[in-house]
């Protein structure tokens, strides 16, 4: 299992299960997102997306321009993992690779706006106050929770406290897809007593 960046060729995929999982695809460039790959079976078990917010978004200052002190800011959005594929640490290594991305970019602090607090609490981010976030991210907030995520809550994480805890490490070493575990639906589900129940359509044989 690995993570890599996405292809454009991936585009319809990812938009098809950000869909599917009721994710947010706000301006959506398929290059923004890494996708994780079980390199064995070359099947994708998830994927994330690294969003920039540029000091040209957002609200501006009464004279018309951005404030000049404002900077970009980085947020880690879209992230989910397949059926099949969850609580085996894909979704860990998923993040692990956004924060270096932000790192690599310069980004010494993400943000996340997301109902999973308490996933990512996991891995060093904290839960801030809506007023606490860089305007840039005020009103994407309320978009938001408007839209795909009623719940979302503020969370950051500077990029040097991330870690990732071992038992993540080591599910995601043996990862493998799981097949659904759904049941056979039984005469008794329908109320049906099999040893005195007649069928219309039975044969005797």
């Amino acid at each position: 299992m690995y993570v890599r960046d996405a292809k454009n060729r991936e585009e319809v995929w990812l938009l098809d299960h950000i869909e599917a999982m009721g994710l947010d695809d706000t301006a959506f460039r398929s290059r923004d997102y890494v996708v994780a790959i079980d390199e064995e079976a070359g099947s994708k078990a998830g994927f994330g997306r690294i969003r920039v917010h540029t000091a040209g978004e957002g609200e501006r200052t009464q004279s018309g321009r951005r404030d000049p002190d404002e900077d970009d800011v980085c947020e880690l959005t879209s992230i989910g993992v397949l059926d099949g594929w969850q609580g085996q640490g894909v979704g860990a290594h998923i993040i692990e690779r956004l924060v270096e991305y932000a790192g690599d970019a310069g980004f010494e602090r993400v943000y996340a706006l997301t109902d999973e607090g308490g996933y990512l609490a996991q891995f060093g981010f904290d839960a801030i106050d809506a007023d606490a976030l860089p305007p840039l991210l005020q009103e994407r907030l309320t978009t938001k929770r408007e839209s795909t995520t009623p719940e979302a809550r503020p969370m950051r994480l500077d990029v040097d406290e991330f870690d990732v805890p071992d038992r993540f490490r080591e599910r995601f070493k043996d990862a493998g897809e799981e097949e659904s575990t759904a049941a056979e639906e039984a005469p008794e589900d329908f109320g049906i007593d099999p040893e005195k129940a007649t069928y219309k359509y039975d044969t005797g044989q």
